[in-house]
C-alpha cells in the first residue's frame, strides 16, 4: 500500500463536514488535525479531560466507545479521529507528568513557528514528575493500544488509504 498523502491544513475547517465528506480527511502524523475535523471534534473534544485518573478512565472509556461505534458504523474517520483523542490523552498526561506547568521548553515560541511543534532552539525545562498525571497518561495509552490495534478499524483504515490517499499520489 502507498505512503498516504500529508496532513491538508490548507482546508476551509470551519465549513467542511467530513462526514459528509471523508474524501477531504488525510490520517496524517500522530494527532495532527484533531482539534480541527468536524463534526468529530464536537462530538469527542466534550469527553476527552485527564486531570486524574478517576476522570482519565471514565474519559478514555467514553472516547473508546465512541470509537466502537465509529468502527460499527464503517465510519473510519471518526474512528481514527477517536483514536488521536485517546493518543493525545496519553500525551497531554505525559506532559504534565513531567512537567506541572504543562510547559515543555523555556521561553515564547517564535512569532515564525508557532502553531509547529518543537523546540525551536528553546531550552527544555527540568522534568518534575507527577505520578497522578503519569497514571492518567498509562490509562490513555492503554485504551490507544486497544484502539489502534482494532482488527476491524485496520481494515477500515486500509480500505480508506486505498479508496482515497493511493489514487491522488504523494
Amino acid at each position: 500500500m502507498k505512503q498516504g498523502q500529508k496532513f491538508d491544513y490548507d482546508l476551509n475547517f470551519k465549513e467542511t463536514d467530513f462526514r459528509k465528506h471523508p474524501e477531504l480527511y488525510r490520517v496524517g502524523k500522530g494527532e495532527q488535525g484533531v482539534l480541527l475535523v468536524e463534526p468529530y471534534k464536537s462530538e469527542i473534544l466534550p469527553h476527552w479531560r485527564f486531570r486524574t485518573p478517576e476522570i482519565a478512565r471514565e474519559s478514555s472509556e467514553s472516547i473508546y466507545q465512541l470509537f466502537l461505534a465509529y468502527v460499527q458504523q464503517q465510519d473510519f474517520v471518526g474512528a481514527d479521529m477517536a483514536r488521536k483523542y485517546l493518543q493525545m490523552g496519553y500525551t497531554r498526561s505525559r506532559r504534565y507528568a513531567n512537567h506541572k506547568s504543562g510547559k515543555k521548553y523555556d521561553g515564547p515560541v517564535p512569532d515564525d513557528k508557532k502553531g509547529q511543534s518543537g523546540a525551536h532552539g528553546r531550552e527544555q525545562l527540568p522534568r518534575e514528575q507527577d505520578p497522578v498525571k503519569a497514571e492518567s497518561a498509562r490509562i490513555f495509552w492503554e485504551k490507544w493500544q486497544e484502539a489502534k490495534q482494532n482488527p476491524e478499524y485496520l481494515r477500515l483504515m486500509q480500505a480508506f488509504k486505498e479508496k482515497y490517499e493511493s489514487k491522488k499520489g504523494d
